[in-house]
């Protein structure tokens, strides 16, 4: 099996908006739907994941905050990069906050580990 990583996208200043003026029976709703998500697809999931925070940008001139459209991830197992997405449907929890989307990248193994 493959391994990918899954970066759960949505533009920042929409997802913050969202977060601010959800009721805390919206944000459990939300919840529920993610946990039946995972549920239903455990077999696949290597790390469930979690909601990413604030971010720093380093270089060689050194660290600074920025922002950026990731607002989450996972690891998933699939055969393929194409099974890999259809677990991934248009019924995602994610995918019902508008413009959200998903990016499914391949991990790819390091040769000789």
């Amino acid at each position: 099996m493959k391994k990918f990583m899954v970066l759960y996208m949505a533009p920042s200043a929409q997802f913050e908006q969202m977060m601010k003026n959800a009721t805390p029976e919206q944000h459990q709703k939300g919840m529920d739907a993610w946990m039946t998500w995972m549920s239903a697809n455990k077999a696949s999931l290597v790390d469930g994941g979690a909601p990413l925070g604030k971010t720093k940008r380093v270089d060689a001139n050194g660290a600074k905050d920025t922002k950026n459209e990731v607002g989450g991830y996972s690891i998933v197992q699939a055969d393929s990069h194409d099974a890999a997405a259809k677990i991934f449907g248009k019924d995602h929890p994610h995918l019902h906050m508008p413009g959200a989307w998903i990016e499914i990248t391949e991990i790819m193994p390091i040769p000789g580990m």
